[in-house]
């Protein structure tokens, strides 16, 4: 009966949003056209005490899955249909709570910032049942998979393993870290020392799993690949396209969030410096991505020479040359992107840009703990 009357009261909510609601646009629905993500963590700190936010709030509570955990890729500030309401409530008790492109920790901060402006009960208590969420799906060796709870057998099959595509553990390392340290979004949350002693043992445990994933090769230390397995730590397949690698792009994110550490340690120092060195030695010069269209005028990303074309990094390279590869949905390699088909070749990021600012900061990383 109560999830009955809470559907019932955000359909309507829905429906004025999209109804008499949508014809009186103005300045307090822009935030309609903006990103979730930017809606969840970069609206001014006022706008998360509005009537516009409470409308938002009233929807990510509802949409938490009983885990504790969201599914991905779902915008919680536009109006959704009786038919989406029906079937979030039909499948909250799933197993579709994520930490996938960005899903749980985007939701949490979200709270986090509606319980600064309002200091509600209801949204430190969502909040902190994430957190437990998270706490609970962690492995005993540190990683995170990138779906919790997960049934084996089911289809699938790369859902339990450690997951750094996309950002997705560091994602939670980094709000773990946030909390630790006693950022001014999460100081004053009445989160228990109990509760703290654990987010700092699992961030403990994070970044002991992010030391001992990294590749080596002769003994040497390389990066990461975009998945690991949870049981042997080796790097594994996700998706036909996404074989087994060194990955360029999520590597980035781990060595951000290794260089952010105060007070590294000589093994975080030395795993920084060779995943640089690594990626120095990998980098792509001499080559500019660029969209053009074909005579159909539809996407067409091709890689066109240009000596001043800013670095780029492969999404995947080769374990054993070390050379970038790409793929289709069918899972054989190739050595060049025009080589793959439309499809995958303009629906798929297969190099990234951040190598150059990556270095800056490295940089200045080294200069900051005096690292030769």
């Amino acid at each position: 009966m109560k999830y009955l009357l809470i559907s019932f009261f955000i359909v309507l909510a829905w429906a004025a949003g999209s109804g008499l609601y949508a014809q009186t646009a103005g300045k307090q629905d822009d935030y309609l056209h903006f990103s979730w993500r930017k809606v969840a963590t970069q609206m001014p700190a006022t706008w998360y005490a509005s009537s516009e936010a409470a409308k938002v709030a009233a929807t990510v509570l509802y949409c938490q899955m009983d885990a504790g955990g969201w599914a991905k890729n779902k915008p919680y500030h536009h109006p959704m249909t009786a038919a989406d309401s029906n079937f979030v409530r039909e499948n909250r008790s799933g197993i579709g709570a994520t930490i996938d492109n960005g899903a749980t920790t985007t939701e949490m901060i979200f709270l986090a910032n509606m319980y600064a402006a309002t200091g509600s009960e209801r949204y430190f208590n969502a909040f902190e049942k994430g957190i437990y969420y998270l706490l609970s799906a962690q492995y005993a060796n540190g990683g995170f998979p990138q779906f919790y709870p997960f049934r084996k057998g089911n289809s699938v099959s790369y859902a339990s393993h450690i997951t750094y595509n996309d950002n997705a553990m560091v994602n939670v390392l980094r709000l773990f870290r946030k909390i630790i340290e006693g950022d001014s979004l999460y100081v004053k949350m009445p989160l228990t020392g109990k509760t703290r002693e654990r987010i700092q043992k699992a961030w403990d445990k994070g970044i002991d799993c992010i030391l001992e994933t990294q590749i080596r090769v002769n003994r040497r230390l390389a990066v990461w690949c975009a998945q690991h397995d949870e049981v042997t730590l080796l790097p594994a397949n996700a998706r036909g396209y996404e074989l087994a690698s060194f990955s360029g792009q999520e590597s980035i994110g781990i060595i951000q969030l290794l260089m952010d550490i105060p007070q590294p340690s000589e093994r975080i120092i030395q795993s920084v410096t060779a995943a640089m060195q690594w990626l120095d030695e990998h980098k792509v010069t001499g080559w500019r991505l660029e969209n053009k269209p074909g005579a159909d005028g539809k996407k067409n990303m091709i890689l066109i020479a240009d000596p001043a074309a800013p670095v780029l990094l492969a999404r995947f390279y080769d374990l054993d040359t070390g050379k970038p590869f790409f793929c289709d949905r069918d899972g054989i390699k190739k050595n060049s992107l025009a080589e793959i088909g439309p499809e995958r070749r303009n629906g798929y990021s297969w190099y990234s840009t951040g190598f150059e600012s990556l270095q800056k900061q490295y940089t200045n990383w080294k200069l900051s703990w005096n690292i030769k």
